[in-house]
């Protein structure tokens, strides 16, 4: 059995996926079923696009939030796709194929759980607030309660720094997944070309109106075909009994709850680093502002926790249950297309395989949505034309998206040699500098004595001390700096992740400085002080 290492010092690492590979068997069937189902993905996407495009508006706003139009079932599925659609194909199957189903824990704690509770705490308020005053991003919104343009570009930029990289290694990964369906017929270069391209085109025409509306009829495809594939499985091995009969016989660890690399700081650590960091990654904090009405945000978050459970159960079980099987998985592949040519026919591998593609693409097509509005709303607008007019930002946004996609797709490509590594080292830690944005973000919403020196301090601080263990850990490859015989910069303090340490620094700063500190002349509290039911 191949293992899939889980690095401690890389909790976000669990999120990047490996190209999807098909395996053995199923010769031109599969690769045909792949490209059909991959061609037929595209056209519908541009297909919706079109639609989408005749219903959108000029304005920013319409193009960013979908005119703040979503309904539950939109909401919820586009949620889903653009956070761990292909993380529910690959990576998830991957860690517990390697370590035991007790991911399940640690994803049903994290995205079950804990999303789900910020998503109401964060969300509702944040919600509420932008439906009043407007706001489009995390930026403007923080810069308008503390009448701060500094601390808007700040908020904007460390969402850039984190949200470049990870969108890189996307594309990395589809340019590599092309040359994986293609069999190589397709070079690595042209194939993230080709599809940063499509995303481009797409994008610009559907705004997130058609990435929504894609990414719901990709969310009810991928609970069924797991589903499928489970039912499939249990079919040719003799039940869901013999199947976790022979994961236990193989690995008895796997039968024990808790223990080896599942300890509670583990558990607890990735849970919490994650859930907080997708608080506010830019493309899931976007979609807090864009419910129709209230009781929508509100059913979105209480069916949350069960469209976790309805897709996690089967992938992950899939994972670990093939831990049993005897299946070799090769280096950096993944073990889902690998058992499921095993135990089902090449054309349903190759859907499944074909499908998490087009999964990856559409995490990727909000994440260049998200960091042109980043760009466009809290650089471009308060700082280049402040005077702008809604119908201008509309199309410097679209001419944002093709210059933030084209930028990344230069960086995949640079980085597929083994060159930039910082730049790598960044998109496998992002979800941790993400978390570093939420304490502060929650003072600001609940916190009428936040100050603008207090948000500003909060934020710096704790991002400069992340980006030092970053590139301590992850870019230099070192266990610590040791000063005066104490050792600095490592990956943990007693037993805890060096990440959850610099979120409680962004909390004790914010509120300290907070407290040490008056409020600004130009700080408006009222802002935020929005009823909620």
């Amino acid at each position: 059995m191949v293992a899939h290492r889980v690095d401690g010092r890389r909790l976000a690492g669990v999120l990047r996926l490996q190209p999807p590979r098909v395996g053995t068997g199923g010769g031109a069937v599969s690769l045909a079923v792949q490209l059909g189902v991959l061609g037929v993905y595209l056209v519908a996407s541009l297909g919706i696009g079109l639609v989408a495009y005749r219903a959108t508006d000029s304005d920013a706003e319409d193009y960013y939030l979908a005119g703040r139009t979503l309904g539950t079932g939109v909401l919820l599925f586009t949620t889903f796709a653009t956070l761990l659609s292909a993380f529910t194909f690959f990576g998830g199957p991957n860690v517990a194929f390697s370590i035991g189903p007790e991911w399940l824990l640690v994803m049903g704690l994290m995205d079950g759980i804990l999303f789900a509770v910020l998503w109401y705490v964060v969300g509702y308020k944040q919600w509420l607030v932008g439906k009043k005053h407007g706001y489009v991003t995390m930026g403007e919104m923080l810069g308008d309660r503390f009448g701060s343009q500094r601390l808007r570009g700040l908020v904007a930029g460390v969402g850039l720094l984190w949200l470049f990289p990870y969108v890189m290694l996307q594309q990395q990964g589809a340019g590599q997944a092309v040359v994986g369906l293609t069999d190589g017929a397709v070079p690595y270069w042209a194939g993230a070309a080709l599809i940063t391209a499509f995303m481009i085109l797409y994008v610009t025409l559907a705004g997130l109106r058609g990435v929504a509306w894609t990414d719901t009829l990709q969310g009810v495809f991928m609970l069924g075909v797991l589903w499928v594939a489970v039912a499939w499985l249990a079919t040719n091995v003799g039940g869901i009994g013999a199947l976790t009969d022979q994961m236990v016989s193989t690995n008895p660890e796997f039968g024990a709850l808790g223990g080896g690399a599942y300890s509670v700081q583990y558990i607890l650590g990735t849970a919490i680093t994650i859930a907080f960091g997708v608080a506010a990654f830019p493309q899931v904090n976007q979609r807090f502002f864009m419910a129709k009405r209230v009781e929508t945000l509100k059913r979105s978050f209480a069916l949350w926790p069960v469209l976790v459970v309805l897709l996690f159960v089967p992938a992950f079980l899939l994972g670990a249950w093939a831990s049993g099987l005897g299946v070799t998985v090769p280096e950096g592949g993944n073990v889902i297309p690998v058992v499921l040519n095993e135990y089902t026919p090449a054309w349903f591998a190759a859907l499944v395989v074909a499908g998490a593609m087009a999964a990856m693409m559409s995490s990727s097509d909000s994440m260049l949505l998200s960091g042109s509005s980043y760009f466009t709303r809290d650089i471009y607008r308060p700082f280049v034309a402040p005077d702008a007019s809604e119908e201008r930002e509309g199309k410097v946004a679209r001419i944002g998206v093709a210059v933030f996609a084209t930028a990344t797709l230069v960086g995949a490509l640079l980085t597929q040699g083994g060159g930039l590594g910082a730049i790598v080292a960044l998109g496998d830690t992002a979800f941790g500098g993400y978390a570093q944005l939420t304490l502060p973000l929650l003072l600001a919403l609940y916190w009428s004595g936040t100050t603008q020196a207090g948000m500003l301090a909060g934020i710096i601080v704790s991002q400069v001390v992340y980006l030092a263990h970053v590139g301590v850990l992850s870019v230099l490859g070192m266990e610590g700096v040791t000063v005066a015989g104490v050792t600095l910069l490592k990956a943990s303090y007693l037993t805890w992740e060096y990440a959850l340490w610099c979120m409680l620094l962004s909390l004790v700063v914010t509120v300290g400085v907070s407290l040490a500190t008056s409020p600004a002349g130009s700080e408006n509290p009222a802002k935020f002080g929005v009823g909620a039911d």
